[in-house]
């Protein structure tokens, strides 16, 4: 089981989704659990004020360290916990971080808000991402989509551990395109190879299919590494069919 140890100051928007629907599901069966720390709890003044004007001036106002220095100090953490500071200036989080961070007990992830924290309150993490190249107006979604795309990969969490099998980026492929019924629908008609049975010549179309996905829409994905010779070969045709159209 792994516990997200979630800093926000409007710990509501965390909680109401991680009541819902598959997230919601793998904490009520206790193989995640959510749970979120307001700093507002640790101010030391009678206004509860977590923020102040910048030093050197500039607009907007800034977090202070001192509610985010006593949070963290008041959990109980393993020795070894990644702490992850959401931040546009963080390093862009991706897939293989959610594998990698999926074999931890304890995660915390700390949300901002206003224009940012104070520096200090960084050396606090040990991990610093953004989900993107654009601001939001808090850190409370990019700690749901790391939370989710953590989550997922829990055995249990999805119910069956096959659908996660052929997902984007499981290796380091996009998916493929999926059908279902009806067969034809308005004139667009599912590819006969699905309906044929033949579960090694389905097999390679779907691989083929990821391939070219990748090919189109993510190329900087694409690693001779991951790759057979004959899907080297097949990347190769994939190109010479798009340079003569």
């Amino acid at each position: 089981m792994i516990t997200f140890h979630v800093l926000s100051l409007f710990p509501e928007l965390i909680e109401q989704y991680c009541k819902t629907s598959i997230i919601g599901r793998g904490a009520k069966n206790s193989l995640i659990k959510i749970k979120t720390v307001n700093p507002r709890d640790f101010c030391q003044d009678n206004y509860r004020r977590v923020d102040d004007k910048p030093y050197g001036g500039g607009a907007g106002m800034v977090l202070k360290p001192e509610p985010y220095f006593l949070a963290i100090e008041s959990l109980q953490l393993p020795p070894i916990t990644p702490i992850i500071i959401l931040s546009p200036q963080g390093q862009v989080y991706h897939q293989a971080k959610a594998r990698q961070l999926a074999n931890f007990t304890d995660i915390v992830l700390i949300a901002g808000h206003y224009e940012g924290f104070d520096d200090r309150i960084k050396t606090l993490a040990n991990y610093e991402f953004s989900i993107g190249d654009y601001i939001l107006t808090g850190g409370e979604l990019p700690a749901l989509v790391i939370i989710d795309s953590i989550a997922r990969l829990i055995p249990g969490v999805l119910g069956k551990a096959s659908s996660l099998e052929n997902e984007s980026f499981n290796q380091d492929l996009l998916e493929g395109p999926q059908y279902t019924r009806p067969p034809s629908y308005r004139g667009l008609n599912v590819p006969p190879v699905l309906l044929s049975g033949n579960h090694a010549q389905i097999a390679l179309w779907r691989k083929q299919q990821a391939i070219r996905q990748t090919l189109k829409y993510r190329s900087d994905l694409l690693s001779s590494n991951n790759l057979s010779k004959s899907e080297l070969n097949y990347i190769e045709e994939v190109k010479k069919e798009t340079e003569h159209k």
